[in-house]
């Protein structure tokens, strides 16, 4: 794949407008758009199945986790939606009900291992005995064993994990931030080159793009970054 394939632009806006707006500022340039909640509880779902029936690739950021019904109830119509990823949280009861939901479909499934915006402390907050990058491979690898389509990691995890996962499960990781960029809220980073050079598959970028003076031309800066290291690796 070509970077235009692995590039996910996230659509982190608070209305279907702005959305659209910045769609249509990056053009052909960008196939593979993100959405996520905030999108979501705007109008963004219909608007996910627009840019499906436009032809763009829609990941649609859920991070799913309830009772097994439930959550394949939910994947069941996601993939009727015609999305091409979606989240959820990498629990292996989840993981397994949402495979079997999405049998057929087409629908890549993505498990969510530590959000890029936790570090030690925040997981020791929440209850968990695992630094962030050994619960990563732990789910990295019942992520694997439950057949799910790929995983979502921070970048510094990549390498690590690509090793778990082997050669075909994607690994999509936002935390991308161009080099001078403000990290915002993510406290585990990496620029777009050093991504893929660690085993990323896709990258999601957000504001560096979104809220950048030129959003296509932060974007096609990005995108040349990313060919780049692709180019190194063939």
């Amino acid at each position: 794949m070509s970077a235009r394939h692995r590039l996910i632009v996230g659509l982190d806006v608070p209305t279907v407008a702005e959305a659209e707006a910045v769609v249509n500022t990056l053009g052909s340039s960008i196939s593979f758009y993100k959405i996520g909640y905030q999108l979501a509880f705007a109008g963004g779902l219909e608007f996910a199945c627009d840019l499906a029936r436009d032809g763009k690739q829609v990941f649609l950021d859920m991070k799913l986790l309830d009772i097994d019904n439930t959550v394949a109830s939910a994947v069941e119509n996601i993939a009727r939606m015609g999305m091409t990823m979606l989240t959820l949280h990498a629990y292996p009861k989840t993981m397994a009900a949402a495979v079997k939901a999405a049998e057929g479909s087409g629908l890549c499934l993505l498990g969510v291992t530590v959000l890029t915006s936790m570090d030690s402390q925040d997981l020791i907050d929440a209850g968990y005995e695992y630094d962030p990058h050994t619960l990563v491979l732990k789910r990295a690898e019942q992520a694997r064993i439950a057949g799910m389509g790929g995983v979502v990691c921070s970048a510094e995890e990549a390498s690590a994990v690509r090793k778990i996962v082997g050669p075909k499960m994607a690994i999509v990781t936002p935390g991308i931030r161009p080099a001078g960029a403000d990290h915002g809220d993510q406290k585990r980073v990496m620029t777009p080159a050093d991504a893929i050079a660690a085993g990323s598959s896709h990258l999601v970028v957000a504001r560096p793009i979104v809220k950048a003076d030129d959003p296509r031309a932060a974007a096609l800066a990005i995108l040349a970054e990313m060919d780049d290291a692709l180019a190194k690796q063939a």
